[in-house]
């Protein structure tokens, strides 16, 4: 059972994820946006890990992760962050990190470490399907949700290769480049979600499919609700985190959870076209996954 899917299910697919970095500025204050984030209308939360070389992130999450690391960050604060957020709210919290650190500290350690915290599970930007054979034993093992990137390069294998190894969603990345917020989120993001709806029909199944990269507004989360399961948002969550702390946080995640709000509106308004418009209100990872196109390996 996937607590991370039973969370978009009971969104009725309409899910907001909101990605921080654990430890920016500090574990207090990362524990506390985190939260605010879940009260102000998150379906999950994604915790991600300060790495030192983080050239597939933009330069909003790249520069908080950056000080993160100098002011001293241990992986320990993660286990600790994850443990304090799952006692102040039911949010499945993932974490998303790069594999070094992981094998570094042990794959099977570092999964039972953090199922003990109470996270969720782990999304995995440059690990491939193929390479993650220690990975899944592990998951399965703590029960824990292991999620897969597709990117628009990716071959129809990959992606039938994802939509398999996946549990909790498939990671449908919007657009060719690094993270970071931006006007328009790409075009291919809707032909990416539909091959893997695709796809997952023809294995017999069916993949939750959550959009990130480039998304900041409520705006943007309706649109990309019409035809995914979930939207995921980073760098403007990240960016409000250091320009406004919590409190920005919170307004910021209202505005994007509106924007989900607004898809149900939508679709009561075709399902009664002549009834009154109702009043409506509007809140890092894919060249890892062209990486890990090109390479097939683990970096």
């Amino acid at each position: 059972m996937s607590r991370t899917e039973d969370a978009i299910r009971a969104s009725g697919g309409r899910a907001l994820i909101g990605y921080l970095p654990v430890g920016y500025p500090d574990l207090a204050t990362s524990v506390d946006a985190a939260v605010a984030m879940a009260e102000a209308g998150a379906t999950a939360i994604e915790l991600g890990v300060p790495y030192s070389d983080p050239g597939m992130d933009g330069p909003v999450i790249q520069a908080a992760t950056q000080a993160t690391l100098e002011r001293g960050f241990r992986l320990e604060e993660l286990f600790e962050g994850v443990a304090a957020i799952a006692a102040r709210t039911d949010a499945p919290v993932l974490v998303m990190t790069y594999w070094n650190p992981v094998l570094r500290f042990g794959v099977e350690r570092f999964a039972e470490r953090l199922a003990a915290a109470g996270g969720a599970g782990l999304i995995t930007p440059d690990l491939t399907p193929e390479n993650a054979g220690e990975w899944l034993a592990a998951a399965d093992r703590h029960d824990l949700d292991r999620v897969f990137l597709a990117a628009p390069s990716s071959s129809d294998a990959r992606i039938d290769a994802a939509i398999a190894a996946s549990r909790g969603f498939v990671y449908t990345v919007s657009t060719m480049g690094t993270t970071g917020a931006r006007s328009d989120v790409d075009q291919a993001a809707r032909a990416l979600s539909d091959r893997i709806a695709a796809h997952a029909a023809a294995q017999g199944t069916t993949a939750m499919r959550c959009v990130g990269l480039g998304i900041s507004t409520g705006e943007q989360v309706r649109d990309v609700l019409e035809y995914a399961d979930g939207a995921i948002v980073g760098s403007a969550l990240v960016r409000a985190l250091g320009d406004g702390g919590v409190p920005a946080v919170r307004e910021l995640t209202a505005s994007l959870a509106a924007g989900a709000a607004r898809v149900d509106a939508s679709q009561a308004d075709e399902a009664q076209p002549d009834a009154p418009a109702a009043a409506t209100i509007d809140g890092g990872a894919a060249p890892a996954a062209a990486a890990a196109d090109q390479k097939g390996a683990n970096a």
